[in-house]
């Protein structure tokens, strides 16, 4: 690693009444200004597109002005990222500027550390910014020590705090429950406190996700206006909380939710928060969501420059209700019809608890003899046959109370002591405490095991489907019972450490009963999410369309399902199901044994048709063009390669109404002094959408004037395929 140090030091008796010190943290286009004064304050001033005079933000009285980490003690109603009580019980906190240093760690990232320390105490908070100049993303976090003579409880540990002095703000705000994740929902913040928050301890993202879109001076818009995206890197609780205060300055605090979680931390160790993603655009969501999106692929996830292969999935087909020779079956319909990856899911483990249904037989990690009689080993060589790879289900934090595994290790699984534990999943279902090195070793061993007796296992599918519902632990002192919601996360981060070095090219999903850990915090470690158990594609549009604001299509696992649909009953054609799915990473979640052959064939030209595109969707630039939470009967986006020289476009009719006259379809995206060949793909029955296939346009033309589509009927939907010429 390159070192470039600017180390500065501000001794006591230096300043002079007028002194100051800005701190500049760059990307190529945005920019965060720190200011040190002549007391060896430091305070937050700005956050932006880069300027090109740093005067002129004093000089106008355009920067902040707020603390830039601030802490409770001398100004207690203040918004604060810090609250500790000291060695000696003291709960003031009073941080001063001692010095910073820049590390060039590479051509495009680089690191600056901020050095604070209390006036009085030897209390310690290094506040670290990680900028990615080409994708003008920055990562915030804080580090937190001491050496005072006894420990120090921490209440309060936000990873960061922004402000920006702007009296009218707007949010996109991601939320909703099972089956319905990443619902958008957009409006003004007003005088107060808003936070987007997660209690549930396992799954942190069912209800309200990690993230968000904030919009300054206007309403958020895809194409203009002044936009910071965030998202927190946290796998358990978090808080992120937006406070309107009495200076119409919003001021922002994120990070690891401190809700039953006081935390004691012992002289000479370490509190690292986790990091909040950060990026501004100035030309509206569409550009932050490209930002984080470049990001994630090429800095964040595991393997994100491979293309995803396209998978069918077991479990709406087949359920639990499966043997040896109906499994067989599923791997050649899976490779007949063009499919590259068979996974296995939930029921395939258990003997004295047969996995039969979900009250029984999680823990047991040992092949079900009655189900598999030949082991995965046969289904592996059966996949490998026909030229396909396999994959596997696991749910290793979790167990039943009817398995052997809580036979043999009951203060294993989270509990109160003296309390009758609450159950979940089958009314069965527990979580185990990962605080537990032993508990880690046991679930780094399931998946490891398994990967090294089965190592042609090309990709696993990771489960998550509990809450946290017993607070307490049998490994934590008394003392220590409040680091439960932290230590847990603390372990399991170790076993999915532990494991990508063991198997780092392994693909995983992380999957927790649907869209409950689409999370940065995660994708350090996973591939991609399972957005939602709801395959319903008329949902999945909704789901998906959220969920693309933060993470890439390569990461969001969209399945076609079927008609009726499980969880809807809805029926919708074939063709509307795989147009939906292709828009990220294409799999199936059907029993083909139950589709007819003219559904089989088109399964199979779709397919081909998707290989085809599949990169320009998994690595191009998403531009969302007609959204359907604004229209409600129309969607429509398109994918970009960043040469600009091919392009994916998808729209969908959702609602009907009679004598409708749909609009021109405007692309984005495109080279304007390009020509581009357009081709309608994946139609149904040879049935056109797109009147003028075959014919070339300019990309002028396409943006300003854009196509007309022949939509005519609810669930008709179109791709067309967009060629430099």
């Amino acid at each position: 690693m390159k070192k470039a140090i600017i180390l500065l030091l501000f001794l006591s008796g230096t300043f002079t009444s007028k002194s100051q010190e800005n701190i500049l943290v760059n990307t190529n286009s945005t920019q965060i200004i720190l200011k040190v004064d002549a007391d060896k304050n430091l305070t937050f001033e700005y956050y932006g597109k880069k300027l090109n005079r740093i005067d002129d933000l004093f000089n106008t009285n355009t920067n902040t002005g707020a603390d830039a980490y601030p802490a409770f003690g001398i100004r207690p109603d203040k918004t604060i990222a810090i609250r500790a009580k000291h060695a000696n019980l003291d709960l003031t906190l009073v941080l001063k500027y001692q010095s910073h240093e820049v590390y060039d760690m590479d051509t495009n990232v680089d690191l600056t550390t901020i050095h604070l320390k209390d006036e009085i105490y030897p209390f310690y908070v290094d506040i670290k910014y990680k900028t990615f100049k080409a994708e003008d993303v920055i990562e915030m976090w804080t580090e937190i020590s001491h050496t005072e003579k006894n420990s120090v409880t921490l209440f309060n540990y936000a990873s960061a705090y922004l402000a920006f002095k702007e009296p009218t703000t707007y949010i996109s705000h991601f939320h909703g429950n099972w089956g319905t994740e990443f619902t958008m929902e957009e409006f003004q913040l007003k005088r107060g406190k808003f936070s987007i928050e997660s209690k549930e301890g396992i799954r942190s993202s069912t209800k309200d996700n990690a993230s968000f879109f904030l919009g300054l001076g206007s309403a958020l818009s895809e194409n203009k206006g002044d936009v910071i995206a965030g998202a927190l890197a946290w796998t358990g609780n978090f808080d992120i909380s937006f406070a309107h205060d009495e200076f119409s300055t919003i001021n922002i605090t994120a990070g690891i939710n401190n809700y039953a979680s006081e935390y004691t931390l012992d002289k000479g160790k370490k509190f690292i928060t986790p990091a909040l993603i950060l990026t501004y655009s100035n030309e509206g969501k569409g550009q932050a969501s490209r930002n984080l999106h470049r990001y994630a692929r090429k800095y964040k996830m595991v393997g994100g420059g491979e293309e995803r292969k396209i998978l069918l999935n077991s479990w709406e087909g087949v359920y639990f209700d499966f043997n040896e020779d109906k499994i067989i079956d599923l791997i050649d319909d899976t490779a007949s019809i063009g499919g590259e990856l068979f996974v296995l899911d939930d029921g395939w483990f258990g003997n004295k608890y047969s996995r039969d249904k979900a009250d029984q037989g999680l823990g047991d990690w040992q092949v079900s003899k009655k189900k598999l009689p030949n082991g995965i080993e046969k289904l592996i060589d059966e996949s490998e046959n026909r030229g396909i790879k396999f994959g596997i289900w696991v749910e290793p934090e979790m167990a039943n109370t009817s398995s052997e595994l809580y036979e043999n290790h009951p203060d294993w699984v989270l509990q109160n002591a003296g309390r009758e534990l609450v159950k979940g999943r089958g009314k069965t279902q527990v979580v185990l405490d990962l605080s537990n090195p032993k508990v880690q070793d046991f679930v780094f061993n399931t998946v490891n095991d398994l990967l090294n007796k089965n190592p042609h296992i090309d990709y696993i599918k990771w489960d998550a489907n509990a809450a946290i519902s017993n607070y307490g632990s049998t490994y934590l002192s008394k003392e220590k019972q409040s680091h439960l919601y932290i230590d847990y996360h603390s372990g399991l981060q170790s076993v999915l450490k532990r494991l990508r070095e063991k198997h780092p090219n392994i693909i995983m999903q992380a999957c927790a009963s649907g869209g409950g850990r689409t999370n940065y915090g995660f994708l350090q470690y996973f591939s991609e999410f399972w957005p939602s158990d709801n395959t319903d594609a008329l949902q999945r549009i909704y789901i998906q369309w959220g969920m693309s604001h933060v993470f890439p299509a390569i990461t969001m696992a969209s399945h076609v399902s079927a008609s009726p649909n499980h969880q809807t009953k809805r029926e919708i054609p074939i063709k509307f199901r795989f147009d939906v799915a292709m828009t990220g990473r294409l799999g199936l979640e059907l029993q083909p044994k139950n589709m007819t052959d003219e559904e089989k064939a088109f399964s199979k030209a779709a397919i081909s048709v998707y290989k085809d595109i599949r990169p320009i969707i998994q690595f191009g630039d998403l531009y969302r063009i007609v959204s359907p939470y604004q229209n409600k009967r129309l969607a429509s986006l398109i994918y970009v390669d960043e040469q600009k020289k091919n392009a994916v476009f998808f729209a969908y009719y959702l609602e009907k109404q009679v004598k409708e006259t749909l609009p021109y379809f405007k692309f984005q995206g495109l080279d304007p002094t390009t020509n581009y060949t357009i081709n309608e793909i994946n139609k149904y029955a040879e049935r056109k959408v797109f009147g003028a296939d075959d014919k070339t346009f300019s990309g002028s033309f396409l943006m300003n004037t854009g196509v007309k589509l022949n939509l005519s009927n609810e669930y008709d939907s179109v791709i067309l395929h967009l060629t430099a010429k």
